[in-house]
């Protein structure tokens, strides 16, 4: 695993590294590496820590696990490596924006251009063995994705956080004042119609980042 974090996280959360869990943590994931392919890559890990500074934060979208097909995950929640097709959470994510927006849908899946403007596209866990969703699940990347989520939290200027889902909603408890959370049903295809699909996600995120002085998100993707 590729340590340590960039410097402005490690500053927050650099301790979580030096703990017995992640120590157990780090042993677990290198030696699924060593039988099985695991995603995303070991360079990518961090790659949401890596484009959003900590400073920078002024969205947290919070997913569950790295997407598992070959190719797929670079370290972004919700986000694929150019010239992989969209999952159709992802397709459904676009459906949205285009609905919302009028964004044009992209012909890539990549969502670096929200992570570069201050979107923290944060994975609950940050590695899955290929095939095998929620494989990496309650090994301990949860103690240190909370840690996160508490030091965003700690900021004194305001974050939306975005929790999409049940799974997400349960973070809630880590985040409070002076944040502002949206929620809404999952954008998968299994909940997208039962409220995600109409909960104008992107323009209640610009029009709290304007109402406490940020400048909003440019969520159109060029490509």
């Amino acid at each position: 695993m590729k340590l340590p974090l960039p410097p402005s996280w490690q500053a927050r959360v650099g301790d979580e590294l030096r703990k017995p869990y992640f120590h157990k943590l780090r042993e677990f994931v290198d030696a699924e590496r060593s039988r099985a392919t695991v995603h995303p890559p070991e360079d990518e890990v961090f790659t949401a820590l890596e484009l959003t500074p900590y400073e920078q934060v002024k969205v947290m979208i919070l997913g569950q696990d790295p997407y598992h097909g070959p190719g797929q995950a670079h370290g972004l929640a919700f986000s694929v490596r150019q010239g992989v097709r969209a999952p159709p959470s992802l397709a459904n994510i676009f459906k949205e924006l285009k609905a919302e927006m009028d964004c044009p849908i992209p012909g890539h899946g990549s969502l670096v251009s929200w992570a570069r403007q201050g979107v923290l596209l944060l994975n609950a866990v940050l590695t899955v063995r290929e095939g095998e969703p929620n494989s990496h699940r309650g090994k301990g990347w949860e103690t240190f994705t909370d840690a996160v989520i508490r030091a965003v939290a700690a900021r004194e200027d305001p974050v939306v956080f975005v929790l999409w889902g049940g799974y997400a909603a349960k973070k809630a408890p880590l985040i409070g004042a002076p944040h502002y959370v949206h929620r809404s049903a999952h954008p998968s295809p299994l909940s997208a119609k039962r409220g995600f699909f109409g909960s104008r996600p992107f323009s209640t995120i610009n029009r709290e980042l304007l109402r406490v002085g940020q400048p909003p998100v440019d969520w159109c993707i060029d490509g």
